[in-house]
C-alpha cells in the first residue's frame, strides 16, 4: 500500500508541471535547465544519505547511451514547456501521451517486436483522437492551440526515444540512472542555453523563484523519487494503471483550476488517444506475463 502511495503522489506531483511551468517567466530551455540541475541536486542528496554508491564502471560501459539520453531528456523538457506556453495544458498533456505510440510504431525497427494487428488498431484509434483535438483548432484565432499541440507530439517523440534508449542501457539502478541523466543534461543545456535565449536566470522576476524551487525540487527530485520509490514493489499492470493519474491530474487542472475550455470533440479525441495507449499498455503488461517466462536461478 505504501508503494502505491508513493507513485500515486509522483503521479500527482507530475501532473501539476504545467500548472507550476506557467508562473516561470524564463524560456523553456532555462526552465529545463534549472529543473534538471535543482532535481540533480536533490536526487544526489538523496543518494548519498541511502548510502548508495555511483558504479562509475558501469557508467563508462554505457557512456555513449546515457549521452543520447540525456540529449532526449533536454529535448523532451525543452518542447513540453515550450508546448505549455503555447497551449492549454490539456491540449499539451494530450499531445506529449502520444509517446505510447511512437514506441509502438519504433519497437519494430529498434526493438525488433512485432506490430500486431492488435496493435495497429491501437495506433489508428490514437491517431484519430489526435485528429479530433486538432479538428477542432485549426483556424486562425486557434493557431497557438496548433503550435503548442506540435511541440507537445516533439515532446513525446523524444520521450520515447529516451524511453527506447534506456531499454539498452544495463546494470544501472534506476535512481542511479537517472540521477547521472539529470547531471548530463543540465550540463548539456548549459552552451544551449547560452546559445539560444541567453541566461536570463539572472535577471529572473522574484515572483518566478519559488515557482523555480518548486519545479526543481519538488516536480523533478521529489517526484522522481516518489516514483522509484514506489514502482520498486508494484507490478507492471498497476504501473501503467496508476501513471494514467498524471494526465487526469493534468486536464483538472486544466479545467479547473485554469478554467481552459475543451470542446466535446476535443474531449472525445483525449478519451480515445488516452484510452487506446491505455489499453495497449495493459494488454502489453498481460501478453508477457502469459507467453514470457522468467529464467529460474
Amino acid at each position: 500500500m505504501k508503494s502505491k502511495i508513493q507513485f500515486i503522489l509522483s503521479m500527482i506531483i507530475f501532473g501539476t508541471i504545467g500548472l507550476v511551468n506557467r508562473h516561470i517567466d524564463l524560456s523553456s530551455s532555462e526552465r529545463a535547465l534549472l529543473s534538471s540541475f535543482i532535481g540533480w541536486l536533490f536526487l544526489l542528496l538523496i543518494f548519498f544519505m541511502l548510502k548508495k554508491k555511483i558504479s562509475w564502471d558501469i557508467v563508462k560501459l554505457n557512456a555513449l547511451l546515457l549521452l543520447l539520453s540525456s540529449i532526449a531528456l533536454g529535448g523532451n523538457w525543452i518542447f513540453l514547456y515550450q508546448s505549455y506556453d503555447h497551449t492549454t495544458i490539456a491540449n499539451a498533456t494530450l499531445g506529449y501521451y502520444f509517446a505510447p505510440v511512437f514506441v509502438m510504431l519504433l519497437s519494430p525497427f529498434i526493438l525488433k517486436e512485432k506490430l500486431s494487428i492488435q496493435k495497429c488498431i491501437y495506433v489508428i484509434v490514437a491517431i484519430l483522437g489526435l485528429i479530433l483535438i486538432v479538428g477542432e483548432g485549426i483556424s486562425a484565432s486557434k493557431i497557438n492551440d496548433i503550435i503548442g499541440l506540435s511541440f507537445g507530439l516533439i515532446a513525446a517523440a523524444f520521450y520515447a526515444t529516451l524511453l527506447l534508449i534506456n531499454k539498452f542501457i544495463k546494470n544501472m539502478e534506476k535512481l542511479e540512472l537517472t540521477i547521472i541523466q539529470l547531471g548530463l543534461t543540465a550540463l548539456l543545456l548549459v552552451p544551449y542555453v547560452f546559445f539560444t535565449s541567453g541566461f536570463g536566470i539572472f535577471e529572473v522576476p522574484s515572483s518566478s523563484i519559488p515557482f523555480i524551487f518548486i519545479l526543481g525540487v519538488i516536480n523533478t527530485g521529489i517526484g522522481f523519487w516518489l516514483f522509484f520509490s514506489g514502482m520498486e514493489n508494484l507490478k507492471g499492470q498497476s504501473i501503467a494503471m496508476l501513471s494514467y493519474v498524471d494526465p487526469f491530474v493534468a486536464i483538472l487542472i486544466s479545467a479547473v483550476i485554469l478554467q481552459e475550455q475543451m470542446t466535446f470533440i476535443q474531449i472525445l479525441g483525449g478519451v480515445l488517444l488516452l484510452g487506446s495507449t491505455f489499453i495497449s499498455e495493459i494488454n502489453s503488461i498481460k501478453f508477457s506475463k502469459r507467453f514470457i517466462k522468467t529464467p529460474v536461478d
